[in-house]
């Protein structure tokens, strides 16, 4: 097949679709995001709670259910609170992940998500 020029006329910017504004900013992939929220068909109308995030610099431990508005985060904790603990590995390493559990706060809001009306 030959070389085929690009027409970019009036017909194409017609039908162009442009891209969501948080994808165009570059924050928001959506691929991951609907992997990190979507729940089971079988747990039907059942909020997916728990989101782990690893960065280069911190862990984030969030307890998130996604609503139509938008992700409601309930609690939240953070790798650079571990030394409040005496935790006294790397924050962002492999050591560091089951500690978030044991934090204080955790235990309070597991109790208030099973107490929580829907």
């Amino acid at each position: 097949m030959g070389f085929v020029k690009v027409i970019k006329n009036k017909a194409y910017f017609k039908r162009y679709q442009v891209k969501f504004r948080r994808r165009q900013e570059v924050k928001t992939d959506y691929y991951a995001r609907k992997c990190l929220v979507i729940q089971d068909k079988n747990k039907y109308n059942t909020p997916k709670y728990r989101i782990f995030r690893v960065s280069n610099r911190d862990i984030i431990c969030q307890i998130v259910y996604a609503r139509i508005e938008g992700n409601m985060i309930v609690c939240a904790a953070y790798a650079h609170e571990l030394p409040k603990y005496g935790v006294k590995v790397g924050l962002t390493s492999y050591a560091a992940q089951p500690k978030f559990p044991s934090m204080g706060k955790w235990i309070n809001t597991w109790q208030h998500i099973y107490t929580m009306p829907l």
